[in-house]
Order: structure tokens, then C-alpha cells, then sequence
């Protein structure tokens, strides 16, 4: 199988005006609506997929998204590594707005969202303990360097469930965990892209300091969305950079993303529900040719 790469975008990126031969797929999943059309495009030459997880007009909230939809549909376009962008509030003194983290490590708070594609009829338990693909992430700091972007290498993203800010209390919890940043988007979005057999890898983009910071009362709502569009700028600057990096080849053989779902999925083959197994056809392709 060939590798193919793709990005999702958070908060303020929602194209990317340097694609060349693009096409617009309106991809529909059985699992619902995408948060809108995947956009196809080149790079150097290399095709890539795109899909802003707020829609275009950000018009869906975080709990509104459809992260079953995006991640299925990004399978069926034959995405096998994918790049999620997303903006965020630091928890950290250290990671100061317009710094980029490369986060290793989730915490999920969030509660109404369809979590797993294996709900009742076929049953999996995909390991989680290292969520992000190292090759991804290390490949990404290359990047970073090469750009002399600021970085962070690992952290912890807090996922909660929004649409609403964190309250003080709250903000000090999180803190308490050793969190760094908090945002409302990767889960369950990097557990989908684990089950869904897509390496994954996760940017933070720093916007602000979450509300512990004693600061926090004094952001201008100006200079939040100066330092979010400063980043999005940045972000298509790494895009750009990252996919030319990929395509000349990244090694993924100590990675078992590509198959995880042979070690993981416990319903017996002969057992599984009829329905559910035609839902995940894109999902269950690779798993099903080669058992």
C-alpha cells in the first residue's frame, strides 16, 4: 500500500491556497456527514487531502463534529498518515502564545461523543498508550527546525468537551495533571485514526493562556486572533515544508498503526454484525484481505 498524507485543520485554517490541481470530493460516510468537501490537492508534485474540521465557515462547535464521518471519509480517499492542526490554550508559563506543540500524550474530558467504530456488533480494544506516531512527530520537528519556527517536543493535550472555556477551577486541575494545553478537538479524534489504521500526529497551536494565568483577564480578543492567524500562516508555511519532506520517504517499519486492528479486534469473524461490518467496509479492508 502506498502512503498518502493528510491534514486536518482547526480553528482559522480552513484552506490551503497553495495546492495546485485541486479537486473538491463531497464524500459521504456511513457513519454521516464530513464537516465538509475533502479538498485534493499537489504539493511538489505530491498529492495531498485536506479537510477543516470546522467546516469552511467554522460553523460546527467542537461537540457537533462528525469525527467518525472525517476520519472515514479521509480513509476512503486512502489517507494512511494524517496531520491534525488545531489551536489552543497553554496551561504551561513556558509554552507562550504562538509557540507550536508537538503533543505526545492525551487526557480525554470530553463525554458527548461517538468514541470507537466498534460499538455493539463487532468489538475492538486498539491500544492507546502511545497515540501518536513517532516517526510523524520526529519527521514534523525536522520541520520545525528547518522553518526556525518555536517549538515544544511532547506534551499533553486535555480534551474537553466545550463548547464553553475551562472555569478557574477547572483550568487549575488540569493543571495539577501536569497538562500543558488544553483544547476541545483530538479526542476522539486520534483514537478514530488509530482504529481507522492512520498513523496520527498532533500539533497544537498556542493562541492564549488558558484562564489560570493571571494575565488571561487581559487579552484583547484583537491580539488572540492576530497571534491565531499568525500561526495559520506559519502552519501552511509547515504544511509545505512537511509534505515535500514526506513523499521522499519516511520509514514507518517499526510502526504497527498499518495493522493494529489484527491484534485488537475480539468478535469472532463468523460473529460479527452484518450491518456494522458493511458500515465499516473501508475501515475493515485491509483487516479482512489479509485474515
Amino acid at each position: 500500500m502506498n502512503n498518502c498524507l493528510g491534514f486536518i485543520g482547526g480553528s482559522g485554517l480552513y484552506d490551503l491556497d497553495f495546492l495546485t490541481n485541486i479537486k473538491h470530493h463531497n464524500i459521504i460516510s456511513s457513519f454521516g456527514t464530513p464537516s465538509d468537501k475533502i479538498i485534493e490537492g499537489s504539493i511538489n508534485g505530491n498529492r495531498i487531502f485536506f479537510l477543516p474540521r470546522h467546516g469552511s465557515n467554522h460553523k460546527l462547535s467542537p461537540s457537533s463534529i462528525n469525527y467518525r464521518a472525517n476520519i472515514d471519509c479521509l480513509k476512503q480517499c486512502g489517507v494512511t498518515d494524517l496531520i491534525s492542526l488545531s489551536a489552543v490554550g497553554s496551561l504551561n508559563e513556558n509554552l507562550s502564545p504562538g509557540t507550536f506543540v508537538l503533543v505526545d500524550q492525551f487526557i480525554d474530558r470530553t463525554i458527548n461523543r461517538k468514541k470507537s467504530f466498534f460499538d455493539e456488533g463487532i468489538v475492538a480494544h486498539v491500544p492507546m498508550a502511545n497515540p501518536i506516531s513517532k516517526e510523524l512527530m520526529d519527521s514534523s520537528e525536522i520541520i520545525f527546525k528547518k522553518l526556525k519556527l518555536t517549538y515544544s517536543f511532547g506534551g499533553t493535550y486535555l480534551a474537553m468537551e466545550g463548547p464553553q472555556f475551562s472555569t478557574y477551577a477547572e483550568s487549575n486541575l488540569y493543571k495539577q495533571w501536569g497538562c500543558d494545553v488544553v483544547g476541545m478537538t483530538n479526542m476522539p479524534e486520534a483514537n478514530l485514526a488509530k482504529e481507522a489504521e492512520i498513523r496520527y500526529c498532533s500539533i497544537s497551536m498556542v493562541t492564549d493562556y488558558d484562564c489560570w494565568h493571571p494575565d488571561h483577564a487581559n487579552v484583547d480578543i484583537k491580539i488572540l486572533i492576530k497571534t491565531l492567524n499568525d500561526n495559520v500562516d506559519k502552519s501552511k508555511l509547515f504544511i509545505n515544508e512537511f509534505s515535500k519532506y514526506y513523499y521522499q520517504g519516511i520509514d514507518f517499519k517499526n510502526n504497527d498503526t498499518s495493522t493494529i486492528l489484527d491484534v485488537s479486534i475480539v468478535t469472532q469473524k463468523d460473529r460479527w454484525d452484518k450491518n456494522l461490518e458493511a458500515k465499516l467496509s473501508y475501515i475493515l479492508k485491509r483487516y479482512k484481505d489479509s485474515n
